[in-house]
């Protein structure tokens, strides 16, 4: 399996692999910009979801920000203080409303596995719906907002992203020589730190090393 890292925005420049987690947060630590992060995880259902996307990206946008925090108030207000859940329109519309009240502070927003969200059921498909919210975020032509998405590049998300941006903003992370470098250190360091690893012979251990980098094929 391959995966991408497809950039959304104008001016959007970030190290590959794992070095783009670090630098969204030393980004958020020198409060020069905004920065919400999600993740698709398969093992809770919640975080699958266009609902679970939304209230997820809302929640760390206010917690960062007195505005976004306003604009959040003022939906929880509408659905009578919270007696009444709010739709998923509701709640992107809440977000579109935090990217244009933070004037020229860049917003970095990053979707991590997005292939984890399900396409196989429902109609629209959960994944539909993000992609559908996705575009419509890229849309809105929100100068400060900067969207970073990675997974699997399957054929229906590879549809929608592409052209979202330019080839050069898609990249393919096992083609990079950084992702065949880190996947090598973790084997190294796992080969070299197990108990019953340390006994093999020099040559059994680094036969062990290439041979696993390889076949990861970049993932």
């Amino acid at each position: 399996m391959r995966s991408f890292v497809s950039f959304l925005g104008q001016n959007l420049t970030l190290s590959i692999s794992s070095a783009i987690i670090k630098d969204i947060k030393d980004i958020r630590k020198e409060r020069s910009a905004l920065v919400a992060y999600h993740y698709f995880d398969y093992k809770d259902v919640s975080k699958r979801h266009l609902h679970g996307l939304l209230t997820c990206l809302l929640h760390q946008l206010s917690d960062d920000s007195d505005r976004c925090r306003n604009v959040l108030h003022e939906l929880y207000k509408t659905c009578r203080d919270g007696s009444e859940q709010p739709s998923d329109a509701s709640l992107a519309q809440c977000l579109n409303s935090m990217v244009k009240i933070s004037g020229k502070l860049p917003i970095f927003i990053i979707m991590d596995a997005l292939d984890e969200c399900p396409n196989t059921t429902g109609f629209p498909s959960a994944r539909d719906e993000v992609l559908s919210f996705v575009e419509d975020l890229v849309g809105s032509n929100h100068p400060n907002l900067f969207i970073c998405i990675t997974g699997r590049p399957e054929q229906d998300i590879q549809t929608v992203l592409n052209p979202l941006t330019s080839a050069s903003r898609c990249v393919a992370l096992h083609e990079e020589s950084g992702q065949k470098e880190d996947i090598s250190n973790y084997v190294r360091s796992v080969v070299h730190t197990d108990r019953a690893m340390r006994k093999w012979k020099g040559e059994d251990k680094e036969h062990v090393i290439n041979v696993l980098t390889e076949r990861a094929g970049g993932m």
